[in-house]
């Protein structure tokens, strides 16, 4: 099974690329800045106390070398568990509050991702995220910033603390969005407050195009039925739940494919949880045909065109017939 694992085509949806940052690259970029910093363990025990460590672990990205340095780490770490396309997370806000400009972030990371198709063979897009802590105000900000390099980015996200931040809070910012021609989607973080309206509201209010976590979804049977009738995916993380949370949600993610969510397996932050896709895969214990549906459903809900889907469609198909 880990061979089949191992080998099986892969597509990643949930990945922060600022939470692919190993202790090593973080001494390395340290001493490159000349930043005598001392940084906590990677110790926490949920989520609150994991976006302390996490935050304060971005102060070593401070230029584009670092930047496309921490992309091509993961990049070269996914082509070895043969991950074919990825959707990265990037959080802009986290890099410009503390003064380095937006185009210093995102050249990085595109001119990584340029190389890492030629190199690698993985394909990779960004999805631009706004951090729900700050105000609504500052996430339009950003969205405005962010609009000279549209071609760049296929689509916003929302994540940091959840709680007493609803997706509400930002209707008017993914509306923008959506006119700019950005896709949609929102964390609906694991067992947090209010979890069912929060995922209501990203369904029904702002109209995601799929769902970041969600499992608490499985406590209304009409928000299941509805995501169903609408196709919305679900990009779950188990060994990140079971950090912050007191387990993977292993049931709760099996139940769900089941009733036929396109549900999808990721590694979220896998610097600090720790365990990458490959891992993460492992770790539910499914069957090798469950498997192959996980990363069916992963590709039908990428943001890709229909030919090039069907494309890692038939890989993947091919991989399972042989």
């Amino acid at each position: 099974m880990n061979e089949f694992i191992a080998g099986l085509p892969k597509c990643e949806l949930h990945l922060h690329i600022e939470g692919t940052l190993e202790p090593s690259l973080k001494a390395e970029l340290a001493r490159r800045n000349k930043l005598d910093l001392e940084f906590r363990s990677y110790e926490f025990d949920d989520l609150t106390s994991f976006l302390a460590v996490y935050y304060e672990g971005m102060q070593v990205l401070r230029t584009e070398p670092d930047f496309y340095d921490l992309a091509m780490g993961y990049l070269r770490k996914a082509a070895s568990q043969n991950v074919r396309y990825a959707e990265i997370f990037f959080d802009p806000q986290a890099h410009t509050s503390r003064g380095v400009p937006f185009s210093v972030v995102i050249g990085g990371l595109r001119r990584a991702l340029l190389d890492a198709e030629k190199q690698l063979g993985v394909r990779a897009q960004l999805i631009m995220c706004f951090l729900r802590d700050f105000q609504a105000e500052y996430a339009m900000a950003t969205l405005l910033e962010s609009l000279p390099y549209k071609e760049w980015i296929i689509g916003v996200g929302l994540d940091s603390d959840e709680k007493g931040n609803p997706p509400a809070k930002f209707a008017a910012v993914y509306e923008r969005a959506r006119q700019e021609g950005y896709l949609l989607t929102m964390h609906c973080d694991v067992d947090q407050d209010n979890s069912i309206e929060h995922i209501r509201q990203a369904i029904q209010d702002i109209g995601v195009d799929r769902i970041d976590h969600g499992v608490n979804i499985l406590e209304d049977q009409k928000l299941v039925e509805e995501i169903l009738a609408k196709g919305i995916g679900l990009t779950c993380c188990p060994i990140s739940n079971g950090v912050v949370t007191d387990s993977m949600k292993a049931e709760g993610i099996r139940k769900l494919l089941d009733l036929g969510v396109r549900v999808t397996i990721n590694s979220d932050d896998p610097a600090y949880f720790p365990g990458y896709v490959q891992e993460n895969l492992a770790a539910l214990n499914l069957s090798r045909e469950e498997l192959l549906q996980v990363e069916r459903n992963a590709f039908e809900i990428a943001w890709l065109p229909r030919h090039v889907k069907d494309a890692y469609l038939a890989e993947l198909e091919s991989y399972g017939a042989a």
